[in-house]
């Protein structure tokens, strides 16, 4: 049996990780520009949503998996995956084609994360882990830091295109490595795919996404989404691997855990695709300046968690979730109030850099907090679901707000919504006339303002249920005996 080479296998991993934040913070950038080119403003939100619910579905199959055939069989599959749909995303010529590809990068992103972490686990032991998920926080900053920039730069001297053709050079890397440097000896396990689970979950999220998204026309989806739920939680209880165990909520922890985290990411994500939006179309920045908004946040987010982790020893749990999310607070509070057309472009910044500290210290705190909550033999999967909570709130979040943001440019039935998209062209619109342009800036500028005071409730009520967060012992309290009884 060969042996893994673990400096090579955690720089493979690194890059993985890389590629995901950079993904991130580079589309985020550039998609004004692809909606000025391609139009399509009112699907602006799947492009990031489609993404987020496919990477999102597929974590807890992609985990079975990689207990089933081996971790580095399913990383390199997600990899390439991510890769086609990358590649595939780059080429594409329409907004419908856009959001397929996407969907289809999301659900190989959906194994990247995930897998990656577990192998760091396997490689390390538990004080090794604190050293080495401190370089994987440096790996998030330092792309949060060079995404912006780099998105910007592209998107001005090459075309938007190569935003998503930058991601093969790093993913072939990353393959190579893991391909000569790791190696593992696969112990086979009996387990169940939870097939029905995961198909009535991802209906569920879908129908949701398009009642919220509907805003007043699509509402069909809503009382879908209630039916949808009700029999995912029904075969939940019967599944002998279900996708998520109901009997993990009677931990307070994870019950609080979950609502915070889902209401926190449906202000970040909303946060990272539409503050670059509001800077560009309504501000006239460049999209350089668009997605250097995002950065402060981007890199206050693992600086508080690394401060975090240190802090608590000494603090506990409850005064950082508390403490962050009441950053978070101020963070949107501020865009609610100041951001408008004549806002300076330092307040954004300031804001985001704000957000980004409280989410570093609150999800830090929370999650750590869930995985002492429970015994080793629930902490997988109490983490996963933790992680699935924060990305479905995002999506539902981005969702919702891009149903805002287009019933408002929908108000005016003389006005055509293809015409928001030259908002979005380097010219800002100035083709269009003079009165039509005004009408479509303060319909878009209106739109943006409700889904900054959207962000705003959205970590107001995270930041209440973190008032109720409970006590919780360094030490496991809760043992899968425990969650297993009877209701």
């Amino acid at each position: 049996m060969r042996t893994t080479h673990r400096p090579l296998t955690t720089l493979a991993l690194a890059l993985s990780l890389f590629m995901a934040a950079l993904e991130a913070t580079v589309v985020s950038t550039a998609m004004p520009t692809v909606v000025g080119e391609l139009g399509g403003i009112q699907h602006y939100a799947w492009v990031f949503t489609a993404y987020m619910l496919s990477s999102t579905i597929t974590v807890p199959i992609y985990g079975k998996l990689a207990d089933l055939y081996g971790r580095k069989p399913v990383l390199l599959f997600g990899i390439g995956l991510f890769l086609v749909g990358s590649i595939a995303s780059g080429l594409s010529t329409s907004m419908a084609m856009l959001i397929v590809f996407r969907t289809i990068q999301g659900l190989g992103a959906g194994a990247m994360q995930p897998v990656a972490l577990t192998i760091i686990g396997d490689l390390y032991t538990l004080e090794e882990r604190a050293k080495v998920q401190g370089a994987f926080s440096a790996v998030w900053g330092v792309a949060g830091l060079i995404g912006p920039i780099t998105g910007g730069f592209i998107v001005k001297y090459l075309t938007w295109h190569w935003v998503f053709f930058i991601n093969v050079p790093v993913g072939v890397g990353c393959v190579i490595l893991l391909m000569r440097a790791f190696h593992e000896q696969v112990q086979r396990k009996p387990q169940q795919l939870d097939y029905m689970g995961a198909a009535l979950l991802t209906a569920w999220v879908v129908a949701l996404l398009v009642g919220v998204q509907g805003v007043g026309m699509n509402l069909w989806g809503l009382p879908l989404a209630a039916v949808l739920l009700a029999a995912f939680v029904a075969v939940e209880r019967k599944a002998a691997e279900p996708i998520i165990p109901m009997t993990i909520f009677k931990v307070p922890a994870i019950v609080i855990s979950s609502i915070a985290g889902a209401l926190f990411s449906a202000a970040m994500f909303g946060a990272t695709t539409y503050v670059p939006l509001f800077v560009q179309a309504v501000l006239r920045g460049t999209p350089t300046e668009a997605g250097g908004m995002i950065t402060p946040m981007i890199v206050g987010w693992p600086l508080a968690a690394l401060v975090a982790g240190r802090l608590l020893l000494k603090t506990g749990f409850r005064p950082l979730i508390v403490g962050g999310l009441g950053l978070t607070v101020i963070g949107t509070s501020l865009m609610a109030l100041l951001l408008g057309p004549q806002a300076p472009k330092l307040l954004p910044e300031v804001a985001m850099g704000l957000f980004g500290i409280g989410m570093g210290f609150a999800s830090t705190a929370l999650l750590i907090a869930v995985q002492t909550s429970v015994g080793w033999e629930l902490r997988g999967v109490a983490t996963a679901s933790n992680m699935f909570f924060r990305t479905i709130g995002g999506a539902i979040g981005v969702g919702l707000m891009g149903g805002v943001m287009v019933s408002q440019l929908l108000k005016d039935p003389n006005v055509p919504i293809s015409a928001a998209n030259a908002l979005m062209s380097p010219d800002h619109g100035q083709d269009l006339p003079a009165d039509l342009l005004a009408t479509l800036s303060g319909a878009l500028g209106t739109g943006l303002s409700i889904n900054f005071w959207l962000m705003c409730a959205f970590t107001v009520a995270a930041f209440a249920a973190g008032l109720f967060f409970p006590k919780v012992s360094r030490t496991a309290t809760v043992s899968a005996t425990d969650v297993a009884a009877p209701h």
